[in-house]
């Protein structure tokens, strides 16, 4: 009996020694396809990870990132202690021990099944990045036997054991706890330890208390399970579990561990990532085109496209996270009102309206037919209207936008036709900031909530222009017909025989006065006759001159064909009020010349692009144009100030408010040169307010999301009541901080002297009619006419 044990037990041996080889090598080398392929092990000298690719602001802070999986490296260094801790005690004491697959912890498997009582499992940190590392449950299990239940887990698990050594011989041990804790999924769509440190508690890595150690390394178990915000309970359990586990080997004392159990699980700066959330939504969504279509035109060393999305990039763009900060606010400040004011004035009726003011039939059923959910409806129903329709009008418990929430979120029951015309009801808004010399886009806020509206009101909207087209005429005027700021004009019906035989005859949007204005006057009360009158003047191909001046020398054709837009300035008389669409993006490109000495700048909002390395993938300069001299821009930077230094001028609001209205002058203006231009059409769709002072130009356009719906009156759509305000309340916050170091003053003066600009010398300040009993205005605003 003795000798049969004996001989079983050698044969056993014998067996183990030859069969165990034969058996990994079989698998590694996919004997008869059996066990299904293994990775190339050459991968492991650069191993495939995703990377979420970072953009960073012009101040150095991180604005977001793009993902597939949310994921960012941290080195082993900016690890805390309890960190390694925590992991190491609960899912590998002898890591730092073997090399890679821990024998005793597998006798400890083996012991546990043939007697009914496990006691864990026996895969190393180094087996569970192999398998993070190579996705080996995945496609590599394609063999015959790994198809077999039993059969193909052993498999698996001697592949990796395979892999666990292989990536012992390639790293130390620091590098294979940081490479798997750079790709474990801590779920809450937080991949690598750097992502779950923010994500759940808003610390970095290295900060990382016991407690919030304890909850991330137990969410490695099962990361929903487990969840602190899913699940806080089994997330509380499993931290104790790690607690023990911690205790066990020594990294706890017992005091510590009965204190530490007590204790909350601290959720309150939790997170998760979201392209919705953060600053500059809609800067970081146009941002994202952009770079999607340089990762598609750039490769690298292999060949292959770069990966917005999974390469790591780091993006620097020009954008002042102080700045943008203080714009979103004018925005939400501002719009908060013009909302109320919208709800008021439409109280009881619909604002989607046709020219002669009424409602538009039929317009919620055409706008939701263009919706994905309609097209998702249509494909269940076909053409079964009525059960279409039955969808759209039930009640629904959902999340909608509101301004009177601090979160802007409110929780309610609609309809899906009814959440439609709730939200046609909200006016939208535009703001970007740019440096005129450089062309850096310093903050950009493409509407009022990224999450619910996504359409991007700066880059992406084209709508008229209106009155903020003028002083792309008047410099017209002013460089190529040489006339000056002080000419006057009078107040008269203009009319144009168009092409078709039809005429148009352009209106203020008052009554023709008769009276007599300066240039200087007659743009800061933009009236529509005096441009008419000049586009008149230069001839029958007026239109083409100025659109062609437009398009070339400020830019706006060089930017809709580097941005694929293929639509031109219409070449018709109506230019010169600004009937033809553009973009606040390239309207704020346009006034950089009247502060730059004439010279146009491309507006840029990426600087350089480096890979996860470092290395410098690409750096950008912005294209110039020298429009014209610096005699017309500073004669144009005159011709702005005129909106708030002239009596009537459009924008004069930002220097005298009326009481009535319990608003006052702004502090930004006093001791301040700032010019500006207001811009309504014809119908108050679009409401516009272009700024400048010596330091920056600044765009804003507010109106519906659709032309069709707007303010009934000029008292509430024209731009200065509109868009004006908006500028102002970023303008005040701005010179306000201090640590942004805004300082009022003049604009640049060209070297060479132009001559006299003043044109309050030659009016007639004591009389309100001239010689011939035409009307003159009573000269210029008081620097201290503030109420």
């Amino acid at each position: 009996m003795y000798k049969n044990i004996t001989r079983i037990a050698w044969v056993i041996f014998f067996l183990a020694i030859i069969g165990l080889p034969l058996l990994i090598s079989s698998i590694r080398y996919n004997w008869f396809g059996l066990y299904g392929g293994m990775p190339d092990l050459s991968d492991l000298d650069n191993p495939k990870n995703e990377l979420a690719s970072e953009v960073f602001s012009a101040d150095g802070e991180l604005l977001g990132k793009y993902f597939r999986e949310n994921r960012s490296s941290v080195e082993y260094d900016n690890l805390s202690p309890n960190l390694i801790n925590a992991l190491t005690a609960t899912e590998d004491i002898r890591f730092e021990e073997h090399s890679g697959v821990d024998l005793i912890g597998l006798l400890r498997v083996f012991y546990g099944i043939v007697s009914f009582d496990l006691q864990g499992g026996g895969s190393t940190i180094s087996q569970q990045l192999a398998k993070n590392l190579f996705q080996t449950r995945g496609a590599l299990n394609d063999g015959t036997l790994c198809r077999m239940p039993l059969v193909g887990t052993f498999i698996i698990k001697v592949k990796e054991m395979i892999l666990a050594v292989n990536i012992e011989k390639y790293y130390t041990k620091k590098e294979v706890m940081t490479l798997y804790l750079n790709t474990v999924d801590f779920g809450s769509n937080a991949f690598g330890i750097k992502v779950a440190s923010k994500t759940f508690f808003n610390v970095e890595p290295d900060s990382l208390s016991v407690p919030q150690a304890a909850i991330l390394v137990g969410l490695l178990k099962a990361p929903t399970a487990y969840s602190p915000r899913l699940n806080p309970e089994n997330s509380i359990r499993r931290r104790n579990t790690v607690f023990g586990q911690m205790k066990k080997y020594d990294f706890l004392t017992q005091e510590e561990l009965d204190s530490l159990k007590e204790l909350p699980i601290g959720l309150e700066e939790y997170s998760v990532a979201s392209h919705n959330k953060g600053l500059a939504t809609y800067f970081r969504a146009e941002l994202a085109k952009e770079l999607r279509t340089w990762c598609k035109n750039n490769t690298k060393a292999d060949g292959s496209n770069y990966d917005l999305y999974a390469d790591g990039l780091r993006v620097y763009t020009t954008i002042d996270t102080r700045m943008q900060k203080l714009a979103e606010e004018a925005i939400e400040e501002h719009m908060t009102k013009q909302q109320g004011l919208f709800f008021e004035h439409w109280k009881g009726r619909n604002p989607w309206i046709t020219d002669d003011y009424k409602e538009i039939k039929g317009f919620l059923n055409r706008v939701i037919r263009r919706t994905p959910r309609y097209a998702s409806l249509k494909k269940q129903f076909g053409d079964q209207k009525d059960s279409i329709d039955a969808v759209l009008n039930r009640p629904v418990k959902m999340r909608v936008f509101t301004w009177d929430t601090p979160s802007h979120e409110m929780d309610t029951v609609l309809s899906p036709i009814d959440s439609v015309s709730y939200y046609k009801h909200f006016l939208q808004a535009g703001m970007i900031a740019v440096d005129p010399f450089t062309g850096h886009i310093k903050a950009w806020v493409g509407g009022i909530e990224h999450k619910y509206f996504q359409f991007d009101h700066v880059k992406q909207g084209y709508r008229q222009p209106g009155s903020t087209f003028k002083p792309i005429l008047y410099s017209y005027a002013i460089d190529k017909h040489k006339y000056h700021p002080c000419f006057k004009v009078v107040d008269a019906p203009i009319t144009f025989t168009l092409p078709s035989g039809d005429v148009w005859t352009p209106k203020n949007s008052s009554e023709y006065s008769g009276a007599t204005f300066t240039l200087r006057q007659a743009m800061a009360m933009s009236k529509n006759t005096i441009a008419a009158y000049l586009m008149k003047e230069f001839g029958d191909h007026g239109p083409e001159l100025v659109a062609n001046y437009a398009e070339d020398k400020f830019g706006i054709g060089y930017l809709r064909q580097k941005y694929g837009i293929n639509r031109k300035l219409e070449r018709v008389p109506s230019l010169c009020l600004g009937t033809s669409d553009v973009s606040l993006f390239e309207m704020a490109a346009a006034y950089t010349p009247f502060v730059n000495g004439g010279i146009w700048t491309e507006p840029l909002f990426i600087t350089r692009i480096e890979d996860k390395e470092g290395k410098v993938l690409a750096a950008f300069t912005p294209k110039t144009i020298q429009t014209f001299g610096e005699d017309v821009a500073y004669t144009m930077s005159y011709m702005l100030r005129g909106s708030n230094e002239e009596r009537g001028g459009t924008s004069v609001g930002l220097r005298v408010r009326q009481v009535k209205e319990g608003q006052q002058g702004y502090n930004f203006i006093r001791g301040n040169q700032v010019g500006g231009k207001t811009g309504t059409t014809s119908n108050y769709s679009d409401a516009w307010f272009m700024g400048i002072t010596k330091d920056l130009v600044v765009g804003v356009w507010s109106g519906g999301d659709d032309t069709s719906i707007h303010f009934r009156s000029l008292k509430y759509g024209q731009g200065g009541r509109q868009a004006m305000p908006a500028y102002a309340l970023f303008m005040e916050k701005l010179f306000e901080d201090e640590e942004l170091g805004f300082e009022k003053g003049e604009f640049p003066k060209p070297v060479t002297p132009i001559g006299e600009l003043d044109c309050w010398k030659y009016e007639v300040h004591e009389s309100s009619t001239d010689s011939t009993g035409n009307f003159i205005l009573p000269g210029r605003v008081d620097e201290n006419e503030f109420n």
